[in-house]
């Protein structure tokens, strides 16, 4: 699949370039050649900027085993998900690093998130009969990830804020709808592509839990302002960061463990895999940064735009579509994306809202899989790119459809 993906990209990206200067356009060709050697500065930067923080939590997370709290963790999600992940054995640590990072999502964390992801990812390979093909674990994993689970976007809200919004959080249930929508989507795709039933007791309890959880949060997140609700969300995810950093740390104390050599040994690992995401990266970047120097995506949209006139559809959501089409590829791009559509249109504009709760409720697929199956060495990743985008799909159609609701 990401052989075929790749092919694809730079395919595109050759016929772009091709139009671009058959227009006169011949600074296409300075601007693909630029877009070559940043893609391979970046790929550095990135990789090279999660050795610390992937070190930390390799290495905390070591001693979270070792002392048994993160098999205490995982008590809470283990029976939700050996219902979605039947391969994985009952008190394996993946349930573990998994209902971590997936808390850490929901929060916001993504300094913890990425990390914790990449710790479920490598727990899960160790069940991987074959280790260059993605699992359906791993998939749906994968996927989950990629459908932006997020309950407090608080970055979007700061953004709208500097922009002069006059109520920057009024946009989180639009948010929260958009990507629990993703979420739905990716989760039920997977679901009939791995053929897993949905419909028994501890799914659809779990289901109703989680959905009561995101019901009241919202209405009470709905009662405080922009800046309570970045304070909220603040205090709670660094209370719940600290609260896993000293369990870990103390308990295994208690335990006997032996604390800093369990660090040391976690944290070697962290540093040799963040090493190791350089190539995947790299080839993930490279792709992308042509896909966007060519200026394939500005005619992908103007495509849009003239499909939609030509049915005589409302035309304002095209607007904020740049967003949406970066989002997938590239965070930074999308977040530029955002910025210039409430800058030119307004912020409290329809474009200007869209553009924000696209932002808030998809995420960098194409990034997310080259991260999380490169730092395993999976080079065949099977259907979780479909479905991710499918989720993807879902998300930004959702937001849409909300946006319309709330401000058509």
């Amino acid at each position: 699949m990401l052989n075929r993906v790749w092919l694809v990209f730079f395919l595109i990206s050759l016929l772009a370039i091709g139009v671009q200067l058959a227009n006169g356009h011949i600074e296409v060709l300075a601007n693909a050649v630029e877009a070559l050697f940043a893609s391979a500065k970046l790929s550095a930067e990135i990789a090279l900027g999660l050795v610390g923080v992937l070190s930390l939590w390799m290495g905390l997370m070591r001693i979270g085993e070792k002392a048994g709290v993160v098999g205490a963790i995982a008590f809470i999600f283990e029976p939700l998900l050996r219902r979605l992940m039947p391969e994985v054995p009952k008190g394996h640590p993946a349930f573990g690093s998994m209902t971590m990072n997936l808390t850490a999502n929901v929060f916001g964390l993504d300094n913890a998130a990425t990390p914790l992801g990449l710790k479920a990812m490598q727990d899960l390979q160790s069940l991987n009969p074959v280790t260059t093909v993605a699992t359906n674990a791993q998939i749906l994993f994968l996927v989950l990830n990629t459908s932006s689970v997020t309950l407090v976007p608080v970055t979007v809200f700061l953004y709208r804020a500097q922009q002069g919004a006059a109520a920057p959080a009024d946009i989180f249930l639009p948010i929260l709808l958009a990507t629990s929508a993703s979420t739905l989507a990716g989760l039920l795709t997977v679901a009939f592509v791995q053929r897993l039933s949905l419909l028994n007791a501890v799914v659809l309890g779990y289901g109703a839990v989680i959905l009561s959880a995101l019901v009241a949060s919202g209405f009470y997140l709905m009662t405080l302002t922009a800046e309570a609700i970045g304070t909220v969300s603040t205090a709670m995810g660094n209370g719940i960061l600290l609260l896993l950093v000293f369990s870990f740390v103390l308990v295994a104390g208690v335990r006997k463990v032996p604390i800093y050599d369990e660090f040391i040994e976690g944290a070697k690992a962290g540093f040799n895999q963040s090493i190791q995401l350089i190539p995947y990266l790299l080839a993930m970047l490279l792709a992308i940064g042509l896909l966007r120097a060519s200026g394939a995506l500005d005619y992908l949209l103007q495509l849009i735009a003239g499909g939609v006139s030509l049915f005589g559809l409302d035309t304002r959501f095209v607007d904020a579509m740049p967003t949406a089409l970066m989002k997938p590829f590239s965070g930074s791009g999308a977040r530029a994306m955002m910025l210039e559509t409430m800058a030119h249109h307004g912020v409290d504009s329809f474009a200007g809202r869209l553009a924000a709760i696209f932002q808030g409720s998809t995420e960098t697929t194409f990034y997310v899989l080259a991260v999380y199956f490169g730092s395993v060495g999976i080079r065949h990743g099977r259907h979780a790119l479909a479905c991710g985008l499918t989720a993807d799909f879902a998300g930004i159609s959702a937001a849409i459809a909300v946006c319309y609701w709330f401000y058509g």
